[in-house]
């Protein structure tokens, strides 16, 4: 086995070149940081496997200027809303509404919808949108070994075809490399939480179920019967689709319901999607078919020196919810601006450790979320001792708090919340207002995503005017510079006339001064010294 001379530097290496890898270099690239992903496998995913994306991913995807062509190519795949049901079969009787409707109350919360689409389908869309800010992907390399120093990370990766392996160098490494990541073990870090609870499998179908589906305006249908629970979802035109396959049996007659995947014969995935369909002699081929272990668990670290995990690789859950994915896009835009921070010498390294307390509270958080829904819906036998209360999705998708580093006296922060009734309290994603700007409809969250934004009141100019030396603060009075037709910035915000908020890259209100101070120019220094956790107090 020889070594390519061509090593590769990059300010930011990721391993793992799926959904969370690739949004990473998407998110760095979109602050004009260049990053390297290195992914094992040539070519797409073979598992078609679908993804239900919650609105706060979509805005993501809405600021770093895909939302559009994501949207376009989720309409060629599935039909858009739809309601989550449960029944004991496709051809039978419904048994619970869980959701009415996809995107019911949507409009009040943000500008975007929640869709579905398919690995293949998306993951293209993230690569050229990464490749475009500078990204570069090498296909087919597997990790053999990585190490650190006080200055960067050097990965040795191997070509899974020639068996050459290559020198990569990085000032930072992000691992997004899956449920079984390397990186992560490599670390020695370990997960900590529920499971397995089950040894379920994805059974990929083709078979023609639009005389059962046809017309129905269902997005996931939940399938509970005698003889097995799991869900559904089908592509467009009813004619393919997958079957999640949790628990086999009566769970009050069965022995081990939760062996879902011991027999994977053919027949018998062929068996089960006729079951789960409710026609006995129903046509179906097999496409493919995977198997895993449902858990909820979460990494006890997230960071480790100059190598950072995320996704499936930190946190790992149910399906029930589609909270996985999303947790993890999110994971990439929190960490893609601190990095991209870091290394524009704007602020102090100590930024990136707000990256694992920030997101490993929600990460713990979600995946009880996904572990309570999956025993609601799926596997009510389980005790629910100890198990959280089902929190509303809004709550969980765009309703998670970070204790930020400025914060009003007293305001004890939580995990989630409502996100109708945040109010741009520090450390709450910033409301979604209509404006406009330059006679252009334009949802406030349009206004963030490269630098901080200062968002001020109607008479609090003197805040922008304070704002004018700081070169990474994007200023705007709501009054002057973007018109409020319907009145509700002030209170969405929660702010006086004379109050303003400034607002971090990511989207999250990181301070907040309910009315004009005294000396604003200070105020702001000492809110962004905080909240780049900078020693330089020159700027005060």
């Amino acid at each position: 086995m020889g070594a390519q001379p061509d090593d590769i530097e990059a300010p930011v290496l990721i391993v793992g070149g799926g959904l969370v890898g690739l949004s990473t270099a998407m998110f760095l690239a979109h602050h004009g940081v260049r990053s390297l992903v290195i992914e094992r496998l040539r070519g797409a995913s073979p598992a078609p496997r679908a993804a239900h994306f919650h609105l706060r991913t979509l805005e993501l995807f809405r600021l770093a200027g895909i939302e559009e062509e994501v949207r376009r190519r989720s309409e060629e795949e599935f039909l858009p809303d739809g309601a989550i049901v449960a029944m004991d079969c496709l051809a039978g009787r419904k048994l619970s509404d869980i959701i009415g409707s996809l995107n019911d109350g949507v409009e009040a919360v943000s500008p975007c919808r929640r869709l579905f689409i398919t690995q293949p389908g998306l993951e293209p869309i993230l690569r050229r949108q990464a490749e475009r800010g500078g990204a570069q992907v090498i296909d087919g390399r597997a990790i053999v070994d990585l190490a650190q120093d006080q200055s960067g990370v050097i990965v040795c990766a191997r070509d899974v075809t020639t068996g050459m392996t290559q020198e990569l160098r990085g000032r930072y490494l992000v691992g997004a490399d899956g449920a079984h990541s390397k990186v992560r073990d490599a670390l020695g870090i370990a997960l900590e939480g529920r499971g397995p609870f089950s040894n379920s499998m994805t059974i990929y179908f083709e078979a023609d179920l639009a005389p059962y589906m046809g017309g129905k305006p269902l997005s996931v249908i939940y399938v509970n019967n005698p003889a097995l629970g799991g869900v559904f979802r089908l592509a467009k035109d009813c004619r393919s689709g997958f079957l999640l396959v949790n628990t086999i049996g009566d769970p009050t007659t069965n022995a081990d319901p939760a062996d879902a995947a011991k027999d994977m014969s053919e027949a018998r995935l062929v068996e089960l999607v006729r079951i789960g369909v409710g026609v006995p002699d129903l046509p179906v081929k097999i496409s493919a078919v995977t198997r895993w272990r449902a858990t909820a668990v979460v990494a006890q670290r997230y960071q480790a020196g100059r190598i950072f995990l995320a996704g499936d690789a930190v946190h790992l859950m149910p399906p029930n919810g589609g909270f996985g994915g999303n947790t993890g896009v999110h994971d990439a835009h929190n960490l893609a601006w601190k990095l991209a921070w870091v290394l524009k010498g704007l602020a102090g390294t100590e930024l990136l450790a707000t990256y694992e307390t920030e997101r490993r509270p929600v990460g713990a958080f979600t995946a009880e979320q996904a572990y309570a829904r999956y025993v609601d819906r799926t596997a009510p036998y389980l005790s629910t001792a100890g198990v959280q209360p089902i929190a509303a999705d809004f709550n969980v998708e765009l309703g998670y708090r970070y204790d930020a580093p400025i914060a009003a006296p007293g305001d004890c922060p939580v995990v989630h919340e409502d996100p109708r009734w945040t109010f741009g309290r520090p450390g709450s994603r910033a409301p979604h207002v209509w404006l406009e700007q330059n006679g252009r409809r334009v949802s406030s969250l349009d206004l963030f995503g490269r630098s901080f934004v200062l968002l001020a009141a109607a008479r609090g100019e003197a805040w922008c005017h304070a704002a004018s030396p700081f070169a990474d603060v994007a200023p705007y009075c709501v009054g002057r510079d973007l018109a409020d037709r319907a009145g509700q910035f002030a209170a969405a915000y929660g702010l006086s006339a004379t109050g303003a908020a400034l607002i971090r890259p990511d989207g999250f209100v990181g301070w907040r001064a309910d009315a004009l101070a005294d000396d604003p120019r200070r105020e702001l220094a000492r809110a962004m010294r905080v909240m780049l956790l900078n020693d330089d107090e020159a700027a005060e």
